[in-house]
This record gives C-alpha cells, sequence and structure tokens, in this order.
C-alpha cells in the first residue's frame, strides 16, 4: 500500500521489488534510517543509522554527493575496507516518481559480491544495494569461519 500511495501506477518491476524486501529482511545489517543533504554550493552530508543484528549505530559523513556521502557514512560503522567495483542505476519505468533499481558489485578481501535494491529514492537504493552486497560478504566471511 505504500507504494501505491507514492505512485499513481503500481507496474510488474514494483511487485518484483516488493519481493525482494521479503529477501533483506532476514539480513544481519539493515538500514535503519538515511537522511541526506544535498545540493549546489554545498557539500553533500548523510547521517545513517544501522540495525546490526539488533544493535543501533549511526555516523554522519560527507562525499562529493549525497550517494557517495551516505556509503561513507556506512563504511564508518561497518569499519570493513570494501569497494565498489561497479555500480548501475536503472528506472523501472519512465518519470519522476518512478522507482529506480540498483545494481552493485562490492570487493571484499578479494572477493566480488552483488547487491542489489530497489526504491522510489535512488540514494535510499544505493545504500540498500550496498548494504545488500555488505551482508553477503559477512555472510561469506562467517562461512569460512
Amino acid at each position: 500500500m505504500k507504494l501505491a500511495d507514492k505512485k499513481r501506477e503500481v507496474v510488474d518491476e514494483d511487485v518484483l521489488m516488493l519481493a525482494g524486501e521479503h529477501r533483506s529482511a532476514r539480513n544481519r545489517i539493515k538500514l535503519d534510517y538515511l537522511q541526506v543533504s544535498s545540493g549546489v554550493g554545498i557539500r553533500p552530508v548523510a547521517s545513517v543509522g544501522l540495525d546490526i543484528a539488533g544493535e543501533k549505530f549511526e555516523a554522519c559523513a560527507t562525499g562529493n554527493g549525497p550517494v557517495d556521502a551516505a556509503i561513507r557514512a556506512i563504511k564508518k560503522i561497518i569499519s570493513r575496507q570494501m569497494l565498489i567495483k561497479d555500480f548501475l542505476i536503472q528506472a523501472f519505468d519512465k518519470g519522476s516518481n518512478d522507482v529506480g533499481k540498483v545494481h552493485m558489485t562490492v570487493e571484499c578481501d578479494g572477493v566480488n559480491h552483488n547487491g542489489f535494491a530497489a526504491n522510489s529514492d535512488i540514494i535510499a537504493a544505493s545504500a540498500e544495494a550496498f548494504l545488500d552486497a555488505v551482508n553477503k560478504a559477512t555472510t561469506t566471511i562467517n562461512d569460512k569461519l
């Protein structure tokens, strides 16, 4: 219902995005909140709150854009060397109120992990895709231990 309230029309791709929310609900690291301030003539800054296995963490960071600021704030919390190797934003449909999907490849300890997210806010989708990859990397690391 929330998505239908944001958009005039819900399409097949929107339903697929919502199905992905069920998968991400099992992630150990979850985005609790994201606040970004950006514009012309100001330095972008992001405040991020993460829930890591039930424990709350917060950080702020600046960046060369709102997505960069959000990712830098997340990196401050997770304290792990992660390198974004590939970053793709696509729109499901045309229009400014459309849902954007983000595919991201993140390298951790020499291994690539793919993250995916979709959201009507592309900055939030980018942060969620990064966290999807981080969760996959964390699962892989824990499996090796």
